[in-house]
């Protein structure tokens, strides 16, 4: 049985890869900040809820002990918590509004990543999935025939830029653990205000990344289509 811990679980992308995983045979645990929404989506799944704030080092410690203590070892941790951070006139940007944004969807990711690393490696088959965003990637924004390039949100994606390279140097420091970024593409969530496509498709390549085998793939950025552009 494949345990797998998920972190921002409790709605939208992270909701649905656990209910895609709790299909596919997966004991799922759903991270969330909000006991009440988290207790919530576990018992509409199956899954358990565990409390966890992805900017809090004590709650992430407490979080990784309560998983020790209940299941002994995780799988396959999905590093899905994330905020779109301030949108609107550059120049109205403030060192604090990008503090905010690094310290849940990067600083948050380290922070799991390090309290949980000793449960993954418990596992035959240790699988790490950062959930990162076409809105990273210099090619993609770059490209006009992208959607993404008809965007500008510079706090946002400059901390995705950041989670997509900490994976890559995650996976070549890491050798025991397939460490791969997820790119869920323009998702109908709260994030969009509802523009593209569905959430299960958003969470397609999540899913793909959190079921790969011994010989899966390491250090890679992909969407439902494939490989993608850095």
């Amino acid at each position: 049985m494949t345990t797998t811990f998920i972190t921002g679980a409790n709605k939208s992308l992270g909701l649905e890869t656990a209910r895609r995983l709790v299909e596919t045979g997966h004991t799922v645990l759903i991270g969330a900040r909000d006991p009440q929404r988290g207790r919530a989506a576990a018992a509409s799944l199956g899954a358990r809820f565990v409390r966890i704030d992805v900017t809090d080092d004590a709650s992430v410690e407490a979080a990784a002990a309560d998983v020790a203590a209940h299941e002994g070892t995780i799988d396959v941790l999905v590093n899905n918590a994330g905020v779109l951070g301030r949108v609107g006139p550059a120049e109205e940007y403030t060192a604090a509004d990008m503090s905010a944004v690094l310290d849940v969807n990067v600083v948050g990711i380290v922070r799991v990543t390090h309290a949980f690393l000793p449960l993954l490696r418990k596992s035959s088959n240790p699988v790490i999935v950062n959930v990162s965003s076409g809105m990273g990637s210099f090619g993609m924004t770059q490209d006009p025939a992208r959607i993404e390039s008809q965007y500008a949100l510079p706090l946002y994606s400059a901390s995705k830029a950041a989670v997509t390279m900490l994976t890559t140097q995650y996976a070549k420091e890491l050798k025991d653990v397939r460490v791969n970024a997820a790119d869920p593409g323009q998702t109908a969530t709260d994030f969009t205000g509802g523009l593209g496509h569905s959430v299960a498709e958003g969470a397609e390549s999540i899913v793909a990344l959190a079921t790969i085998g011994p010989d899966g793939p390491t250090g890679q950025f992909i969407d439902r289509s494939g490989n993608l552009p850095w």
